[in-house]
């Protein structure tokens, strides 16, 4: 099998600054970034020992269609795509709050909820659910965006008590956060999918709010599956999904779930066949077309020769 990107390690002429994510090599120039989505693949917080084949590019490429498709709600970071594992734009300030929305309770919200928690983030779950029924309505559950390790839980008032975001500025978000649900719901809902939660980030550049990051794209956001959904639920059983829930569940069974002293199982090559396989078929699940995937060859020379033209 071929090895996924990586890291890249680029230096260029114009270059200002540098910053690596759990996935993402992201290289400044002044007011602009280009954002690299590697095929690194993080889960709990960690990132995983082997990067999983053509994740990047499906990553990105679901992104871009996303960005795209939400500008008339709230404008975004995106300029353009000049490779498949590359997007380049804006630079903003980032807002150090993700905003998580819920419809339904699964993944970190079940896992509270079965340890008998009835409230998340200041919101209130009714009594009776089962794991991944639909909420009566969509909770923002918001997370303090942390550099390293993991990101934390915390309360509207906990964000405003703390001036973390201004009241007017979270308001907003708040609002673009329930619209962009909505959207990509309806999105997801055409192409035979469910979107069962999501997070957004957001910056500020001069006097306004972009959309920042990635949108919609299976490591931000969990889906279901729509047909035999309602007879899964009605059965007990656990629903069908495309996301990285499946990554976690399979660290969950062999006893990994990022605590201290836990190692990270040894991921096989079937193991990454069948993780790259599954991004493969939400992508394409997502986006009604067919994948394609690009040239491995020379990948790091490829990216490095189109990021520069636009430099």
């Amino acid at each position: 099998m071929i090895e996924g990107l990586k890291e890249t390690q680029f230096t260029f002429p114009n270059q200002t600054g540098f910053y690596r994510g759990k996935v993402r090599d992201v290289y400044f120039f002044n007011n602009k970034l280009a954002v690299v989505a590697t095929d690194r693949i993080s889960a709990f917080d960690v990132v995983l020992p082997r990067p999983i084949p053509y994740k990047g590019q499906i990553l990105n490429q679901i992104a871009a269609k996303s960005l795209q498709s939400t500008r008339d709600i709230v404008p975004n970071w995106l300029e353009s795509n000049p490779d498949p594992n590359v997007s380049f734009g804006l630079k903003c300030e980032a807002i150090p709050v993700e905003m998580v929305i819920r419809g339904y309770v699964v993944g970190h919200a079940w896992r509270q909820y079965s340890s008998g928690k009835r409230i998340l983030c200041g919101e209130p779950m009714p009594d009776g659910l089962n794991e991944s029924d639909r909420l009566p309505e969509p909770i923002i559950t918001p997370t303090t965006k942390a550099r390293e390790g993991h990101d934390e839980d915390i309360t509207r008032s906990e964000i405003l008590r703390q001036g973390i975001v201004e009241e007017k500025i979270y308001v907003k978000l708040e609002d673009y956060t329930r619209k962009l649900f909505q959207k990509g719901s309806e999105i997801a809902y055409e192409r035979g999918l469910i979107l069962a939660d999501t997070k957004y980030e957001f910056g500020i550049s001069g006097d306004k709010i972009y959309l920042i990051d990635e949108i919609h794209t299976p490591d931000s956001s969990r889906y279901f599956y729509k047909d035999g959904f309602d007879q899964r639920q009605s059965k007990g059983e656990p629903q069908k999904q495309l996301s990285k829930e499946f990554v976690r569940q399979w660290l969950i069974s062999h006893g990994f779930q990022g605590k201290e002293g836990q190692s990270v199982p040894e991921m096989t090559d079937d193991v990454l066949d069948n993780i790259s396989e599954r991004y493969i078929e939400l992508y394409e699940s997502f986006t009604g077309e067919k994948f394609v995937k690009s040239d491995y060859s020379n990948i790091k020379d490829r990216i490095y020769k189109n990021i520069s033209k636009l430099i």
